[in-house]
């Protein structure tokens, strides 16, 4: 069986992480707690299961904020969960644009803290299956010879064959063998497709001038 999402719950107060663990856990959560940020950074370097943070925002040394950045700094999608005893609504703002998925005052409503982990967790499977979905994708890019992967930057834009045969000077019949083998390697039935996959790792449509 694939193991429960993970709550990792991050706050300096001992009393506050025992009453939370304690909440989540009855709720079927799996926890780990931490009683500061730099604690969590050197135990929890990363995962690839999908998790969530709940992060309390004032700690000694390293703020929930700090963290926030700090993940972000790692390329570390983690889906946060902001809580505090002194939140303003500047910090709150700034938290929320920079992707954290709620920002709650203690003493947290049990039902608000729940209802937030779960859109949390929510979106941290969607994105470990957008992660698994392009890392297969850069597979497949992989396996493509220098000129497949020519032939399919030129096809996204919306070239013709005849187009692009003129463009990397060659002849109409070489293209469309080497099309036929790009769309499938990629493992898709149309251009619409074809662009599609290739707009998730960075390869969007050119504008024709």
């Amino acid at each position: 069986m694939p193991s429960l999402p993970n709550v990792f719950l991050v706050d300096d107060d001992a009393s506050v992480r025992r009453a939370l663990a304690r909440l989540l856990k009855s709720a079927g959560h799996q926890v780990q707690t931490f009683a500061s940020a730099r604690e969590f950074l050197v135990t929890n370097a990363d995962t690839e299961e999908a998790a969530c943070l709940v992060l309390d925002v004032r700690m000694p040394g390293l703020t929930g904020i700090d963290l926030q950045r700090e993940l972000q700094t790692m390329n570390r999608n983690l889906p946060i969960v902001f809580i505090t005893g002194h939140g303003d609504i500047p910090m709150s703002v700034r938290a929320m644009k920079a992707g954290a998925v709620d920002f709650l005052q203690k003493p947290v409503k049990d039902k608000d803290l729940l209802k937030a982990i779960e859109q949390s967790l929510a979106r941290a499977v969607r994105n470990r299956s957008e992660r698994e979905e392009i890392d297969q994708i850069r597979q497949r890019v992989e396996s493509l010879t220098p000129r497949e992967l020519e032939v399919m930057a030129l096809v996204v834009t919306g070239m013709l064959n005849k187009q692009i045969a003129f463009k990397l000077g060659t002849v109409e019949k070489t293209i469309k063998v080497h099309r036929a083998r790009v769309m499938d390697k990629m493992d898709v039935d149309s251009i619409a497709d074809l662009v599609r996959v290739a707009e998730k790792i960075g390869i969007p449509p050119e504008k024709k001038q």
